[in-house]
């Protein structure tokens, strides 16, 4: 019997109009930051230099959801301060996940050869060049939030608050530790829920909690809000992971861009692997209603907030 997840789905057409809008004009605006950051790179490169450069541009601006970027602006809003001021976060915190998703697919890590719909970083440019790049990527990143600190005393504050949780949230203690568990809980015989959990959360729910909780500090939050956003960003990404594995086992490769049951093949501890199919929904059920009770707590400023984690756990791709 197939679990009916309790899920609270956005329904109203004017809503999903207006989020609609804000979404587009939100994802221009880091889509033409990113592009502006990128272009800086390409002065006064040498002919060795250049092809780095467009592993760069393949990897940050080859499509993808952009939902990180698309939660610290939102973040910010919930906050009561404005999109635009979050953007050095959202930024920042796009490069990093897109620096994650090229060392993840290389030979030594997942082995993937495509990714949204065409070959694999490594596939295109070669190993070395893609691990570079997604160094390069790394580094950019923080180079981005220093960059917008200089513009006050209280801009410099945020932002080295803001650079200090999104390094703690990519480093060891987060993503990837949370790759390293990934990794050493492949084909694992004793591996338990709690064990899946934390290593998702390291994984993908520190990256997600990160890109909440920058933007709200860029968008002037107060340490409660701060604090609700992250938890937010701890359970919303749970849920999303959970939506990725079940997607991984039964989605469509065409819509995904990707192959589907891999995890499997791979022996990768899951959500659906420890608790079957019906356990992961209910699980997965469970996390959306949290979280969007909590993104509930901002009432209309957090209404962009709970329609973007709406569609992360209800999409299909």
């Amino acid at each position: 019997m197939k679990v009916k997840l309790m899920m609270t789905k956005v329904t109203d057409k004017r809503g999903e109009a207006e989020f609609e809008l804000w979404r587009l004009k939100a994802g221009a605006r880091v889509e033409a930051a990113l592009e502006k950051s990128l272009s800086k790179l390409d002065k006064d490169q040498p002919p060795e230099g250049s092809k780095l450069i467009e592993a760069m541009r393949y990897a940050l601006l080859g499509g993808g959801k952009r939902l990180r970027p698309l939660l610290a602006l939102a973040a910010a809003e919930a906050v009561g301060g404005r999109p635009r001021e979050a953007l050095p976060a959202a930024m920042a915190v796009e490069m990093v996940h897109a620096y994650s998703l090229i060392h993840d697919d290389l030979p030594c890590m997942d082995d993937d050869d495509m990714r949204r719909g065409r070959p694999t970083c490594h596939k295109v440019f070669g190993e070395a060049t893609a691990l570079l790049a997604g160094d390069a990527l790394l580094t950019l990143s923080f180079e981005t939030f220093a960059e917008n600190g200089v513009k006050s005393l209280e801009a410099g504050r945020r932002i080295n608050s803001a650079a200090v949780q999104l390094a703690r949230a990519a480093g060891a203690s987060g993503m990837v530790g949370g790759q390293v568990l990934d990794l050493a809980f492949e084909n694992g015989s004793a591996i338990t829920i709690e064990m899946v959990r934390e290593m998702e959360k390291r994984k993908t729910g520190e990256l997600m909690a990160a890109a909440l909780v920058c933007g709200a500090i860029l968008g002037g939050g107060s340490p409660a809000e701060l604090r609700t956003l992250r938890q937010i960003g701890y359970t919303a990404g749970l849920a999303f992971q959970i939506r990725d594995d079940l997607l991984n086992m039964s989605g469509d490769p065409k819509v995904l861009g990707k192959a589907v049951g891999s995890d499997a093949a791979r022996g990768k501890a899951s959500f659906p692997a420890i608790l079957g199919v019906e356990g992961a929904e209910r699980e997965l059920a469970s996390l959306t209603e949290k979280a969007m009770a909590a993104a509930a707590s901002f009432k209309l400023r957090g209404r962009h907030l709970s329609v973007l984690i709406s569609h992360m756990v209800h999409r299909n791709m």
